[in-house]
């Protein structure tokens, strides 16, 4: 049978070496020393706390915490089945956590002779359920070899088997399984096309779906967008998922993520008008931010103009998020488009600014304040001159001066109008120069 999506090799590979971490882990380390890892870790379950602990692991610059994620995510290897995972966190560790977070060669042994037995188990199985042609056995039984490969690592048949159930799924309920699963692990995979894919045919599904199922795929659309850099598109995602979510997709997503997520690709894409309605009077979405009281507040700040205590909220954040395993990547780009929107809606009321005023509020050098704005205004994001010598930047609004005198000489031509017509018709009238009805005139 064919499949459709064929995962790439080196994809499954980067997995199932450190959850994609390897990839990571020549990246400039980063330094979140206020980062609590035990407390992160708790939000999320499964296989994405591993990854999560992994690429905090790689990317951190204070060895305490990088130990701190590898023996947490030693202990949670332990209580699964991943043995190549347990090789590579051993690896990793080196041996400076002492002897116990060691390669345990037995565990090793024991999990892969298990393993091997309930493979062949399941194949047989599924094989017999094939001969006889039970279609809903089938579809469990595709079903169970995709779990048994998620659990052991080996995503990319995983996925295969999730996708196999296609074509065995008789409910609309069967449907929407089919699409979490291959969602979970296309998400894990970075194969964000698929994400999105599997999201509308799950939305497409002919029944009405849970609350809870809805406000996962709003969660997952989001991800696969903001991976994909559509950060307008994430942020109308993130604002729409339901509170319903709750702890309920921790194998993926904490709600603390959609309220930092959303509230970062809003504010870099959103106009203020969308930026009051869909998310500070977004009842919703308040519940999100609640949890993550320093984004709420930056959102408010920027909104109410305050852009210096928004800036300075951001870059307390921003250690943090250099960890975060989905935003790591978007964190420049998202933080520059944020502070461009400040300097655009600071000048956008005033017809001249003081430049040394505009650098004490933004936090900031003239200097590099003249090259940020330089560079708006070559974008045309701007409509401005820079007086270099006096350090004030003139607005380039439409020449107010020029307007009026414009509309003066128009109201004149107006008038010059009007005065002729009534001269017109009052020589008329003085001349008795009267149109009859009949059609004949008097003189």
């Amino acid at each position: 049978m064919d499949v459709e999506g064929e995962v790439p090799a080196a994809a499954a590979a980067a997995v199932m070496n450190g959850l994609g971490g390897a990839e990571e882990a020549s990246a400039a380390p980063v330094s979140a020393e206020q980062l609590d890892v035990e407390a992160y870790a708790a939000q999320y379950s499964g296989r994405t706390r591993l990854a999560r602990l992994l690429f905090i692991a790689d990317r951190c610059g204070v060895e305490a915490m990088q130990l701190e994620a590898l023996r947490m995510a030693y202990d949670e290897i332990k209580r699964g089945e991943d043995v190549q995972l347990h090789r590579d966190v051993a690896a990793k560790i080196g041996g400076r956590l002492g002897p116990r977070f060691g390669l345990d060669q037995a565990w090793v042994d024991t999990v892969t002779r298990r393993a091997d037995q309930r493979k062949e188990k399941l194949e047989n199985e599924l094989n017999g359920y094939r001969t006889n042609l039970i279609k809903e056995s089938i579809r469990m039984g595709y079903n169970d070899i995709g779990d048994f490969f998620y659990v052991h690592g080996q995503l990319s048949d995983a996925f295969k088997s999730y996708i196999r159930t296609r074509d065995y799924c008789t409910t609309s309920k069967h449907i929407v399984q089919m699409c979490m699963n291959v969602i979970l692990v296309s998400i894990e995979l970075g194969q964000y096309a698929h994400v999105s894919n599997y999201v509308s045919k799950a939305e497409q599904t002919p029944d009405s779906l849970d609350p809870i199922i809805v406000a996962k795929l709003k969660a997952a659309a989001g991800l696969a967008n903001l991976e994909t850099k559509k950060y307008k598109l994430a942020a109308r995602k993130f604002v729409e998922t339901g509170i319903e979510l709750g702890n309920n997709y921790s194998e993926v997503i904490a709600p603390q993520d959609v309220a930092v997520y959303g509230a970062l690709c809003a504010l870099a894409s959103f106009d203020r008008s969308d930026l009051k309605s869909k998310v500070i009077d977004n009842i919703n979405f308040r519940n999100f931010l609640e949890l993550v009281p320093e984004v709420r507040e930056l959102v408010n700040d920027f909104y109410a103009s305050r852009y210096g205590s928004c800036l300075g909220h951001l870059e307390k954040l921003k250690p943090n998020l250099l960890l975060d395993i989905h935003l790591h990547e978007h964190v420049e780009t998202l933080y520059m488009d944020i502070r461009h929107k400040a300097i655009i809606q600071y000048t956008l009321p005033f017809i001249s600014v003081d430049l040394n005023t505009m650098a004490t509020a933004f936090k900031t050098s003239v200097t590099m304040l003249e090259k940020e704005l330089a560079a708006l205004i070559t974008e045309n994001k701007i409509q401005a001159r820079i007086d270099s010598h006096n350090k004030i930047l003139y607005a380039r609004h439409a020449d107010q001066r020029n307007a009026t005198f414009q509309r003066v000489l128009q109201t004149g031509n107006d008038f010059e109008r009007d005065v002729k017509s009534m001269l017109l018709r009052a020589n008329l009238l003085k001349h008795d120069y009267i149109q009859k009805t009949s059609g004949s005139r008097k003189m």
